[in-house]
């Protein structure tokens, strides 16, 4: 299933949006972001529409991570590229902007001026075993 007003789905359709694909099969398409932090920065996508992980049954999230093993395989081996960050963004609060399942492939190297800083909380690991009985 397609959503009309998705930027993803238009892509899938192909020739609605403007894309360059990196590879396809039958379930995932992938293709070079159109706003790239770093050469070869890539989506990959479920062709099927889902909002996020949340949505997305497993199988097809199982999809979705062998083409992102396969293109990372292949940049490897192609271009030397040896550093890579995987990223998921699932839900505005989690800074997701396109509600389309997707993972960014994004190289790095040395240098990119790139920098994802998180602020730690390392006063939170008193609270470990509460946190892990909510979830038994």
């Amino acid at each position: 299933m397609l959503m009309e007003d998705c930027i993803f789905c238009k892509i899938v359709k192909k020739g609605e949006a403007n894309y360059w694909k990196v590879c396809e099969n039958e379930s995932v398409y992938a293709f070079l972001d159109i706003n790239p932090v770093n050469e070869y920065h890539t989506l990959i996508i479920p062709k099927r529409h889902y909002e996020d992980i949340f949505d997305t049954p497993e199988d097809e999230l199982i999809k979705v991570m062998s083409v992102v093993k396969k293109i990372t395989m292949l940049y490897n081996t192609k271009l030397g590229i040896k550093n890579v960050q995987i990223i998921n963004s699932s839900g505005p609060e989690a800074q997701q902007d396109v509600f389309h399942t997707h993972f960014h492939i994004v190289p790095r190297r040395h240098g990119d001026n790139q920098d994802v800083k998180w602020t730690t909380h390392r006063e939170w690991r008193g609270k470990f075993d509460d946190l892990l009985m909510v979830l038994r």
